[in-house]
This record gives C-alpha cells, structure tokens and sequence, in this order.
C-alpha cells in the first residue's frame, strides 16, 4: 500500500495519521519515544505492510509483474492499488477525494514539526504536485511511476508497467477490491487492539 491507502486506513485521528505517513522513515524502535497516537500509526503502517506482503491476493497481483521488474514489482503493485482506491473513492468514503487529500495536506503543515527530517522534505513535492489525488488518473500514475524511476536512477523503467496495467485492468482491480475489504477489516480492529494496549499500559 502506498500514501493514499496508510492515510485512510489509519482512520480519523490526526496525530495516527501523521504516524502513519511517516513510518517508513521511522527504523526500529525509534517510535517509542514519541507521543502514544504517533507510535500507533507508525505500529499500524508495519502491520499493513505485513498484512498486505503475505496476502494471497497481492501477492497474486504483484506475480504479474515479476518477471519484468523483480524487486520494484512490489512498489509498482503498491501504486497500483493507491490507484484503484483513488479510482474508487467515492466507494469508501463521503468525503470528496480532493477535499479528503486538502485536509490531509493542511494537516501535514499544521502538525510539520512532529514530522521526521525526510517526511518535512517530502511534503512540498507531495503537496505542489498533488500526489493523493493524481493516483486516480492513469496519466497522474504514470507521472508518479517516472518519478519513482527518477528516484530509484531508473534501476527498471517503472513508468512501463502502466503497459500491464492496461492488459490485465479488470484482474488487478477484483483483486484489489477482494484484498481491500479484508484489509479494511483486519485495520479497524488492529486499531482497536493498539488502542486497548496503550490504555493498559498507561494504567
């Protein structure tokens, strides 16, 4: 899963959703330090990230591309699927997906000081070039996957699997659809689970 899906998945709390967003920049331990709504997104990012990895579906999608892109097929599967549910938005929520990633990105100024050093420096990008709400569209994707290649020195040529895309459309979007409600799911209690043990730590 990529930006777009950690945020929604992290539910409705601010501070979860900036721990979240950052996780990837956060190693080890680190996290313990923080504030408690902190240490549970960056608690609730690894578990999807586990989650999604081992799950028959993705790992099914990400099988298509293989062959072609190795190690990279894993984030390109992951684009994809922020894709699918920037495609389907209206689906998931009532909140439009501009308005949803407009209040995110306010809310990355706002709480900019609790970011890491590499989160603060992503943000700008993030913001001028709408990331959120450009996986909706075939051409934002693709945009988003040249700079992936810029990124990685262009090790693969990402920005080409838009190509596969393409040809198995309808296969990669069933199975993001089966693979997301799961998710969902598994998310709102792993939520609930995290919740319960800060409470029972703090007592």
């Amino acid at each position: 899963m990529n930006f777009l899906a950690h945020i929604y998945l992290s539910g409705a709390s601010d501070l979860l959703r900036i721990g979240n967003f950052m996780a990837d920049s956060v190693r080890g331990s680190q996290y313990k330090n923080l504030p408690q709504e902190l240490q549970k997104g960056i608690l609730l990012h690894r578990f999807i990230d586990s989650f999604t990895d081992t799950h028959p579906l993705y790992r099914q999608s990400k099988h298509r591309l293989h062959a072609k892109y190795g190690h990279y097929s894993g984030v390109i599967m992951d684009i994809f699927y922020d894709h699918f549910l920037a495609k389907n938005w209206n689906r998931y929520s009532a909140t439009s997906l501009e308005e949803y990633a407009a209040d995110f990105y306010a809310l990355l100024k706002e709480k900019h000081s609790w970011l890491t050093e590499k989160a603060q420096h992503m943000v700008p990008y993030m913001i001028a070039r709408n990331w959120l709400v450009s996986y909706a569209s075939l051409e934002g994707l693709e945009k988003i996957l040249f700079q992936m290649d810029r990124r990685t020195q262009q090790r693969v040529q990402m920005h080409e699997a838009i190509i596969e895309l393409k040809e198995f459309y309808s296969e990669f979007e069933n199975e993001f659809f089966a693979f997301f409600d799961e998710l969902e799911l598994a998310c709102r209690e792993k939520r609930e689970t995290l919740n319960q043990q800060f409470t029972n730590a703090s007592a």
